[in-house]
């Protein structure tokens, strides 16, 4: 499980770094109908290469993210390794 700061309505999608203890992720979607939300989930799934569930925060900029099938310290690398 981990935090995430989403910036819906930018102008291209990519992982931004920090945002307190939160990792920030730009999204080119507008949070409207949960279009950021799917998203997110589908970035962060596609950059993990693992399950991602959105379980927290649907209605936030902050949202709580769990992984599954890999460990935080993989999670952290990979996401390390995609930040523009």
């Amino acid at each position: 499980l981990f935090w995430v700061w989403v910036v819906p309505g930018s102008s291209r999608t990519e992982v931004a770094g920090l945002h307190g203890d939160a990792l920030r992720v730009r999204l080119s979607s507008p949070p409207e109908r949960g279009r950021a939300n799917t998203q997110l989930v589908g970035v962060l799934a596609q950059l993990l290469g693992t399950r991602v569930e959105l379980v927290g925060g649907t209605r936030s900029r902050r949202k709580r993210v769990c992984v599954s099938g890999m460990s935080a310290a993989a999670v952290w690398a990979t996401l390390a390794q995609n930040v523009t």
